[in-house]
């Protein structure tokens, strides 16, 4: 059976929660390195959408201009795309609001809205969906004889490290750290670790652990 090579490209990832199997429940979204430039999209308009050389970047530099300056006087503005509005942040912790004044907010950034009919455009998807094959995100953690072949590696010193073990399993940082830090727990750990010059060193408690 031919593989499919067109729709939208998505990967598979783990959330935190687990379903009755006792396994991570999946969620899915569109796989990365799926981007369009705006010089793409420019020379699509250009050559498509008759629009002049240089005509769709005057655009957005006059609606950069515009709507950046009616945001930082703090208006919501809309447009054929949605709305966007300037986000405020408080510093600090406050219970009464006598104690907050202007000095204690700060900007945080642009808050996007997209509007029905930007999304209904987006959702046009007309060839449907493909998985993406290659290894993503942090699923691995969940193959235990991968775990334990990729543990067995990075014990060639005889300990391992976080970035050693990211190494072997392909996991991130974060990741790693917790799955290291999981062998070290319980009523027989596999591992116990050691704090040296400012790094943790993980070392086997049995011999079975790297085995």
């Amino acid at each position: 059976m031919p593989r499919k090579t067109d729709g939208i490209e998505f990967e598979i990832h783990p959330r935190p929660t687990k379903g009755e199997d006792g396994k991570p429940l999946l969620y899915v979204r569109p796989a990365k390195g799926r981007k369009m430039s705006f010089k793409q999209l420019e020379d699509f308009c250009n050559k498509y959408r008759n629009l002049r050389a240089g005509e769709l970047q005057m655009v957005f530099d006059v609606v950069m201009d515009v709507v950046g300056r009616w945001l930082s006087d703090g208006y919501r503005v809309e447009t054929p795309i949605g709305s966007f509005a300037p986000k405020l942040k408080l510093l600090g912790e406050h219970t009464d609001h006598k104690t907050i004044h202007g000095r204690d907010v700060k900007y945080a950034g642009i808050e996007f809205i997209p509007s029905k009919e930007f999304i209904k455009e987006g959702g046009k998807n007309r060839e449907g969906y493909r998985k993406s094959d290659a290894p993503v995100g942090n699923s691995q953690m969940h193959d235990e004889k991968a775990m334990k072949e990729a543990l067995r590696r990075s014990m060639q010193r005889g300990y391992t490290t976080i970035p050693d073990f990211m190494v072997f399993s392909g996991l991130k940082r974060d990741s790693a750290k917790a799955y290291l830090d999981s062998l070290c727990e319980g009523c027989k750990p596999c591992l116990k670790k050691v704090c040296e010059s400012r790094r943790w060193l993980y070392f086997p408690q049995e011999d079975t652990t790297t085995g």
